[in-house]
């Protein structure tokens, strides 16, 4: 028996520096603040695993429009009994999750990013599949979360499989 289920919603990023974040969040168009806040009640540290609760600061980022494909930044600090981990660099790990996103001029992109605190895994490339070819770069966010950058339009997003095949 299967159940129903929507499109991802929310990817949640525990993060170091929420400002940061969301200047590096926003320079990919993620500009609309959907919720920001103070999880000050017990069940928002339960629901991550932790026995002990400090209040933390959340702040969920989306682009104009449907409340899906959003990302959540919150903020643990040293009270939490969080594992710190360094920021990743290098090459995707396995175990380890990438955003990907659809960017209009990858260049341009790129250039904001930059300025925004991203680091970079390599060079730009052109990704080949059977049915298409694309210019794609991957890089890390400020808290080494790796993000998938492809040169496609951003409103393609919204087309289905038969759509994009019918396109090709």
């Amino acid at each position: 028996m299967t159940f129903a289920c929507s499109a991802l919603i929310r990817a949640t990023l525990f993060v170091r520096d929420l400002e940061r974040s969301t200047a590096f969040y926003g320079a990919m168009g993620l500009t609309e603040v959907y919720y920001e806040g103070l999880l000050e009640d017990p069940s928002a540290s339960a629901l991550i695993g932790f026995d002990l609760h400090w209040p933390y600061p959340v702040r969920i980022l989306k682009r104009v429009g449907p409340n899906f494909g959003m990302v959540g930044l919150f903020q643990l600090d040293s009270r939490h009994e969080a594992e710190v981990l360094p920021p990743a660099a290098g090459p995707a790990r396995i175990g380890e999750a990438a955003l990907i996103f659809y960017v209009a001029q990858l260049d341009e992109a790129v250039s904001r990013l930059t300025t925004a605190g991203a680091s970079w895994l390599g060079p730009k490339h052109i990704f080949r599949l059977p049915h298409c070819a694309q210019a794609e770069i991957s890089l890390r966010d400020p808290d080494g979360v790796l993000v998938n950058l492809i040169e496609r339009d951003p409103a393609e997003q919204n087309l289905t499989a038969e759509a994009l095949s019918a396109q090709r």
